[in-house]
């Protein structure tokens, strides 16, 4: 059992990068994680948005396959505190027999189809953020919901 955590598109800001990386190394102490970036698409300047997600939904459709619990990162999807998610991964862990895949799209959302073979949506907050962006607080509240997971001290209430 492991977790996938799939984005479109490379983070430009090395700060960014950086975080990342720190909080991937974390969360491997853990759970074995993966953390996938897939190519940017190119030339998508004068492309419409609908065209841009149907082309980043091709790239992702091979992380959606049933073997996986496939949970979308969206804005209308569920929201939770920190000791809520870290009971919802905890659950996910323990019930079911299956990789837990998350998956962060492109600026413009998601493709129909994405959500046709998705199982589920969460949201990390009714605010917007950069896509770059909540890839870093993705996996801070990750590495976070592990930390209370094993009442470990990094959480205060």
């Amino acid at each position: 059992m492991k977790i996938r955590f799939v984005v479109v598109g490379k983070t430009v800001e090395k700060y960014l990068v950086d975080a990342c990386a720190e909080y991937e190394k974390r969360i491997k102490k853990y759970i074995p994680f993966e953390f996938v970036v897939l190519k940017d698409l190119k030339n998508t300047a004068n492309m419409p948005f609908d065209t841009i997600k149907q082309k980043e939904a091709e790239l992702l459709l091979p992380y959606l396959d049933t073997s996986s619990v496939r949970i979308l990162l969206d804005e209308h999807g569920k929201e939770f505190t920190s000791v809520e998610f870290a009971n919802y991964v905890s659950k996910k862990i323990s019930l079911q027999n299956k990789d837990i895949t998350f998956i962060i799209g492109g600026p413009y959302g998601f493709d129909n189809q994405v959500y046709q073979k998705s199982d589920e949506k969460i949201s990390l907050s009714k605010m917007t953020f950069s896509h770059q962006m909540v890839r870093l607080i993705f996996m801070e509240q990750l590495y976070r919901a592990f930390t209370i997971i094993n009442n470990e001290p990094y959480h205060h209430e």
